[in-house]
């Protein structure tokens, strides 16, 4: 058995099961590469949902204020489900492009006498919200087809080892 409590914290090297933990580790956050987008995304959402009051059109407007603060809560808990359980949640990463894109356009839709202002920052927000969702896709598609391929190899290493595990086994008999 080999000595590991010579090894410094956090130090894999010379531990027995390095390569089996690394590839592990690997295949876990795999698709935590898009990790930097959940805060941003959070924050957007935070924003749409405050934004009538900031811009202050909630009593002018009180559909698109509606409208802002639902959505806005929506991508904050998609957000938040993101950070806490990608491998679940990254799915729901296509809903973050559709919200983002009737943020954009509910303006024109829910509104009518609208300040440039209230326009532009629902644009904002909402093409941010939109490219973060793509960000988000994309790397849920990058997570699911590197999962499928380790998912294959793994299959295929182990359809090996049984194979000669089965021919030791019938050389000894």
């Amino acid at each position: 058995m080999t000595d590991v409590s010579h090894r410094q914290r956090g130090d894999l090297s010379g531990h027995p099961d390095e390569m089996e933990m690394r590839e592990r580790y690997s295949r876990v956050m795999g698709g935590r590469d898009v990790v930097f987008v959940d805060g941003p995304v959070f924050l957007a959402g935070l924003y749409a949902a405050i934004s009538p009051w900031i811009l202050h059109f909630h009593n002018a407007h009180p559909d698109l204020t509606v409208n802002n603060l639902v959505l806005g809560i929506a991508v904050a808990v998609l957000a938040l489900g993101l950070s806490r359980a990608p491998d679940r949640m990254y799915g729901l990463s296509h809903a973050l492009i559709l919200i983002g894109a009737w943020l954009i356009v509910a303006p024109w839709v829910m509104g009518s006498n609208l300040d440039a202002g209230i326009i532009v920052s629902n644009i904002i927000v909402g093409g941010l919200i939109a490219l973060l969702g793509l960000a988000s896709a994309a790397a849920a598609l990058k997570a699911r087809s590197s999962a499928h391929r380790a998912a294959k190899h793994d299959a295929r290493h182990d359809t090996r080892h049984d194979t000669r595990n089965d021919a030791r086994n019938d050389l000894r008999r």
